[in-house]
């Protein structure tokens, strides 16, 4: 019997797209019946109250409206299996056997502590835009996919807490370039704008992500302990205090220079793109 894999699946009205997303699953997996959707549709979307396809077993969770973070993590607590990989509406997968490689994978990290992600055809490997992790990581990091997130962030989330435990010497991310989960989003040219991306500010979790330094930071030390047969029972994750956005671009400077450049928990060149990234954000956020 082939170890479950659970995709957890936030939609909200495009029953379209996520059909032809599930009838990917549903053609590229040796495994279909190993394979579980764990799909959340707002109660207001009636439209999307009957997403289904033949032969593939789906979960739905019919609730509020809310975060990205939140979608995410009630669909974690409704899974059973052992990979779990966010996905997206707006992708397909394009890669035969699929799920054979991730399990190929997953059986290739004997304590299963990793961050694995596939080629969305637009970021590539620079970034793990649908992250594929263990449950064992996600029951070590207990909120892998921070609640307080609005819409934006989950995945560069994740990718700082691994590059981080990378740069601790523990190389933990994979990058799987053959294994294709194509985005097809607006940015891309592949789709037009709709609703859905329009409802999203652009800049709305900039400050979310960090606030979220301190939690990153005690996510490392989980997942270092655990990797190192520490008892990781005393760690714990400090709650979130919302920051405010910086009134102006000297302000913006120092803190972007304390919590991101003068980060020694994170690799050199990581800290300057965080650094001129989080900063050139700010200021477009100013004029834009």
């Amino acid at each position: 019997m082939a170890i479950l894999i659970s995709l957890l699946l936030p939609t909200r009205g495009r029953p379209k797209l996520a059909r032809r997303f599930l009838q990917s699953v549903a053609e590229k997996s040796v495994y279909p019946q190993d394979v579980e959707i764990i799909l959340y549709v707002d109660e207001d979307d009636s439209e999307s109250h009957g997403i289904d396809y033949p032969d593939l077993n789906i979960q739905r969770i019919i609730g509020p409206r809310q975060t990205m973070g939140s979608y995410n993590s009630d669909c974690l607590a409704n899974s059973s299996g052992e990979i779990i990989v966010l996905v997206n509406d707006d992708m397909v997968i394009r890669t035969q056997g699929w799920d054979e490689r991730l399990r190929q994978l997953d059986a290739s990290v004997p304590d299963k502590i990793y961050l694995a992600y596939g080629n969305d055809m637009f970021k590539k490997g620079t970034l793990c835009t649908f992250p594929i992790l263990s449950r064992k990581t996600c029951r070590v990091l207990r909120e892998p996919y921070h609640r307080a997130y609005r819409g934006a962030f989950i995945d560069y989330h994740l990718m700082d807490i691994f590059k981080r435990l990378e740069h601790a010497g523990f190389a933990r991310i994979f990058f799987l370039e053959d294994l294709v989960f194509e985005h097809l989003h607006y940015r891309t040219g592949k789709a037009p704008i709709d609703a859905t991306y329009s409802a999203r500010g652009r800049f709305d979790d900039d400050m979310l992500f960090v606030g979220l330094v301190p939690v990153r930071i005690a996510s490392l030390n989980l997942l270092i302990e655990t990797i190192s047969e520490v008892d990781a029972s005393l760690v714990t994750l400090p709650a979130y205090q919302p920051m405010e956005k910086p009134s102006n671009p000297i302000q913006a400077f120092f803190l972007f220079t304390q919590l991101f450049l003068l980060d020694t928990t994170m690799p050199i060149r990581w800290r300057f793109f965080m650094w001129w990234w989080f900063g050139a954000r700010y200021v477009a956020s100013m004029v834009l």
